[in-house]
């Protein structure tokens, strides 16, 4: 999944957003294509997927890869103060450093309405800058005690 995209000869060449026939990956969720899965011939695009699979992976998970992933469900499980925005940025900051270099985390938001607390659910917004590129995008997610 992590590339070091400095040393990467793809990004040397000024027109890589026109190379369409090398895929930087699998689009998330997994979709079948004509032959094959759906691939992600745009680099923003693959960086989305990238980090969806490594929100949604548990610590742990990965058999071959025990460390990829994020304790953001255990965080479920803690109390929900004030201080869970900063765990929350934490913990997703610690992972995208060292899954997916090219990328920086700008800010975190987390929905602390007692109508979520009520119902065990945490709803992040995590925008992203990519170092790489003058680019950035954000990603929003629902942790769910149930699952």
């Amino acid at each position: 999944m992590a590339i070091v995209v400095a040393k990467s000869d793809i990004f040397k060449n000024p027109n890589y957003k026109t190379l369409g026939d090398y895929a930087f990956g699998l689009s998330l969720p997994l979709q079948m294509g004509e032959a094959t899965f759906v691939k992600n011939y745009d680099y923003i695009l693959q960086l989305k997927s990238n980090v969806t699979n490594l929100l949604r992976t548990q610590k742990g998970e990965r058999i071959a890869q025990p460390l990829f992933g994020t304790d953001l469900q255990k965080l479920l499980f803690e109390p929900f103060d004030d201080d869970i925005e900063g765990r929350i940025l934490d913990a997703i900051s610690t992972a995208v450093r060292i899954w997916i270099p090219d990328l920086i985390v700008s800010d975190v938001e987390v929905d602390k309405s007692k109508e979520m607390k009520d119902k065990n659910l945490v709803e992040v917004k995590v925008s992203f800058n990519v170092i790489s590129q003058n680019a950035s995008f954000s990603t929003q997610f629902v942790m769910n005690s149930n699952k």
